[in-house]
């Protein structure tokens, strides 16, 4: 009878252990799952009670905020305010819905607008800035550079396997993908999302997903490494470069022309001025030689005639 009730045991034990090591966010690394006495799996963000829908990708606020926790590892740790200075990686503030905050600020009180991508389009201020509206980022352009090869790949190869992998990989609607340009060993994939559903992946969160798995810093769990396949050849890509494009142009943007402006007029005004200095200054010596020239011809005439030979 023992034998038999260590048997069911065991096996019960053997079911049971897959399903809990199977409680995990496949789409989310930094989410932390547990399982509920019915064997119900949830997850939520590490150091939140926000619940994390792991059918789905999860939003880049939602991520880089993850990204700033600390986490048990070999290496030293380095705190946000190491990074205030940074238009990169920042602990953002985040709607209940996954979007970036108008407004961000750090710890040092300076604060900035974002787009809806969470980066910055306005010059710093203090905390007194006022970002009226979260503005969209409606294109994302996206640039990438493979390994050199003998044989370039076609270009409607490239456009295939590229469109597959942003459906299959971040699951964003093909629709949004409105361009792929490939002259080797460049790649151009432009993302168009006037509007978005609340069911569809924002353009965003597929790019920063595509961003971490290029850079070798996978989202998904477990973490697997990003492999493109052209007609069955390897992708190897090496360098990215990502562009966003909002609804609305940047506002510092126009500050740093204006000053630009301002510059190359000083630069005309000084350089107009030095110029009639130096006209005013030639014809003040002409002048001069001219006069002395006059003079020396009137003396002539004017010596009497008993002092001539």
């Amino acid at each position: 009878m023992e034998p038999l009730f260590g048997a069911v045991l065991g096996l019960i034990v053997a079911v049971a252990s897959p399903a809990h090591s199977n409680c995990t966010c496949a789409t989310n690394k930094w989410a932390v799952c547990a399982q509920d006495s019915s064997g119900i799996c949830t997850c939520s963000l590490q150091g939140s009670d926000h619940p994390v829908d792991c059918s789905t990708l999860t939003s880049k606020c939602f991520l880089m905020k993850a990204e700033m926790i600390p986490r048990k590892e070999k290496r030293l740790w380095k705190p946000p305010h190491a990074l205030s200075d940074s238009d990169g990686i920042y602990n953002p503030d985040c709607e209940d819905s996954g979007m970036f905050k108008a407004r961000q600020c750090n710890e040092s009180s300076s604060c900035w607008c974002v787009n809806s991508a969470g980066v910055r389009r306005t010059e710093k201020g203090d905390r007194s800035l006022n970002c009226s509206e979260l503005v969209r980022t409606r294109w994302i352009y996206i640039e990438v550079t493979h390994q050199r090869r003998s044989s370039a790949f076609h270009v409607s190869d490239v456009a295939k396997a590229l469109t597959q992998l942003f459906e299959s990989r971040y699951k964003l609607n093909p629709k949004y993908i409105s361009a792929i340009k490939y002259d080797p060993p460049l790649i151009q994939i432009r993302l168009n999302q006037n509007e978005k559903p609340r069911w569809d992946v924002d353009i965003a969160d597929a790019a920063y997903y595509f961003e971490k798995d290029v850079n070798n810093d996978s989202v998904f769990h477990p973490s697997n490494k990003l492999t493109v396949s052209v007609k069955g050849d390897a992708l190897a890509i090496e360098k990215l470069w990502i562009s966003y494009v909002d609804e609305k142009p940047p506002e510092f943007c126009m500050r740093q022309l204006a000053a630009g402006i301002s510059a190359v007029v000083t630069v005309i005004v000084l350089t107009a001025g030095v110029g009639i200095a130096v006209l005013l200054t030639l014809r003040w010596l002409h002048a001069r030689k001219y006069k002395k020239f006059e003079c020396k011809e009137m003396g002539e005439i004017k010596t009497p005639r008993s002092e001539l030979p």
